[in-house]
């Protein structure tokens, strides 16, 4: 049954993003704690330099091994990638703003759900745009 479900091109797919997305959480949560907790950066200044790097890191395994892109990227895909990473860079910081300052949950919680939600956005969207 196990092998039955990872020959399903989605599942397969969902996996791969979860693992893809999970090193990207990492390297996220990871400059986003030693930028806010250790060097005192603005958690919203903190989020957006963190988010970047791990979208640059999803970016490059997301082409090369998610979702089937069999052309060579060029800059129309680049560039609307970039959007779509900009749009889930603003919902990652509303999301933050909103769970911080509003309703005074800690940052390190905050940025557990903003990244949850945005993964999901992520891999809609990306499904959608990129791999069309």
């Amino acid at each position: 049954m196990i092998k039955k479900l990872l020959e399903n091109k989605l599942i397969r797919q969902i996996l791969r993003f979860g693992v893809v997305g999970g090193l990207a959480f990492l390297i996220d949560y990871g400059i986003f704690t030693i930028l806010s907790q250790f060097l005192h950066v603005h958690y919203l200044v903190a989020s957006i330099i963190s988010f970047s790097i791990s979208v640059i890191f999803n970016y490059i395994l997301s082409i090369k091994w998610v979702f089937d892109v069999t052309k060579k990227q060029d800059a129309k895909d680049f560039a609307l990638f970039i959007i779509l990473s900009v749009i889930g860079l603003g919902i990652n910081s509303l999301i933050m703003y909103i769970s911080v300052d509003l309703m005074h949950i800690h940052e390190l919680i905050a940025k557990i759900i903003a990244t949850a939600i945005v993964m999901v956005y992520n891999f809609i969207s990306r499904k959608i745009f990129i791999e069309k």
